[in-house]
């Protein structure tokens, strides 16, 4: 996808930036600043037309000119754990986007971001689902660096990551106060070099460093199994622009089988496109029901998602979702208006409670700011709660939990029995 092109895309994923970079919610759009009070170079960086009306930027201009006038660089650079991100530039195009920075940061809302050049190429990339890093959705929640979910077979899944993780230090440096493009930043790193994490979870009296070995990661998108007693099984890792046709794919083969009864999975699925989610629920609701709600707050009307009524099952499936604290975004959407609508039950703990909608407005030609633009709200007109969806049955994985054992598979089979 170009997300320099006018089409507008919505992504219900986690919007977070992530360490395996796996793609943020967003939507192109439009911004105008001003032009005429701002200085020429800075009004050509960031695309001005017009003032705003009734803000006195004076103050920023008489900084601007004092940094003009009488700013020396130190003559011994410092080395700082700041969370600020890294940029590039002339000097007035840094001071530019230290600017919108500041401005997305005054928000407090850790899903409004800025991007600058190099991180708005890494999100351009991230698009392509493949890419290097270690293979885990990160967000801010409650001012901590959290992990929403490690994805399955990569290199923080294999290292022990769990959801709901908190991630203290990177490399001994404290991630307090550190944004999520810093944190990306001091994760990221070539292939085969190791990254150390200092977690804290929950159960544990004390944080533990977990090291974890950078490599190429490929998001993996569907997989299926069959269980005994006439059970299907599809794992949903995330909602990629193709994962539409892929869980088409599946269900065909779930039809195939003869099976009668589904667990659809989306534990550790941090998210992905808005249209995924819709078009999955599609699969087992009729025309015109309501999957999800995007509510603007006034700023524009609310639009609704609905059923394209594909409905191929009618009343004869049985069915059981698995969700966890690491299922995100997308996953919430679609769990909850089949829970909703009385269709599956779900089964494992709470979600992770990603309610809202971003939208990435293009500033300028290579800088992007993310936005918080819009809330989910579930069929009933309810918002996705911060505390996540809470599941008809409750199942928790006991920490000393040795796989193959799975304590809510094996809930779900027996609710399918």
């Amino acid at each position: 996808m170009n997300i320099e092109g006018k089409m507008r895309a919505l992504i219900a994923s986690t919007v977070f930036l992530t360490v395996i970079g796996f793609v943020s919610g967003f939507a192109i759009g439009s911004s105008h600043v001003a032009q005429g009070v701002l200085p020429a170079s800075v009004a050509q960086a960031i695309g001005a037309d017009q003032p705003p009306t009734g803000v006195d930027f004076s103050p920023v201009w008489k900084a601007w000119a004092t940094i003009n006038d009488k700013f020396v660089p130190a003559s011994v650079p410092t080395t700082t754990a700041s969370s600020s991100p890294q940029v590039v530039g002339t000097p007035e195009e840094r001071r530019v986007y230290g600017m919108i920075q500041g401005l997305a940061d005054s928000l407090g809302d850790p899903y409004t971001f800025y991007l600058p050049p190099v991180e708005q190429k890494q999100f351009s990339e991230d698009l392509s689902g493949e890419f290097t890093g270690v293979g885990m959705e990160i967000a801010i929640k409650n001012e901590m660096l959290t992990v929403v979910a490690p994805l399955k077979g990569t290199p923080a899944e294999r290292a022990g990551i769990k959801p709901g993780d908190l991630v203290l230090q990177i490399d001994g440096v404290d991630t307090k106060g550190l944004d999520i493009t810093a944190a990306v930043n001091r994760i990221r790193g070539p292939k085969g070099t190791i990254v150390t994490l200092h977690v804290m979870r929950e159960g544990w009296k004390e944080p533990q460093d977990i090291k974890v070995t950078r490599d190429v990661i490929s998001v993996p998108v569907v997989e299926t199994d069959k269980k005994p007693g006439g059970v299907f099984v599809l794992s949903l890792h995330n909602f990629t622009a193709n994962s539409p046709e892929l869980f088409r794919n599946a269900m065909r083969e779930f039809v195939e089988s003869g099976d009668t009864r589904l667990v659809l999975d989306l534990r550790g699925n941090p998210g992905g496109y808005l249209e995924a989610a819709v078009d999955m629920a599609s699969w087992f609701l009729p025309t015109g029901k309501v999957v999800v709600t995007e509510d603007y707050a006034g700023h524009q009307d609310n639009i609704v998602h609905r059923s394209r009524g594909y409905n191929i099952f009618n009343s004869n499936l049985k069915m059981v979702i698995l969700v966890d604290k690491g299922s995100a975004s997308a996953s919430e959407i679609l769990a909850g208006a089949l829970q909703q609508n009385k269709i599956a039950p779900l089964v494992g703990t709470n979600t992770f409670g990603k309610g809202s909608v971003q939208e990435l407005v293009p500033i300028t030609e290579n800088t992007g700011l993310k936005v918080t633009v819009a809330r989910w709200l579930e069929p009933d007109g309810t918002h996705i709660p911060t505390t996540g969806i809470t599941p008809d049955v409750e199942v928790k994985i006991p920490e000393d939990n040795k796989p193959p054992a799975d304590p809510q598979m094996d809930k779900a089979l027996e609710l399918l029995k």
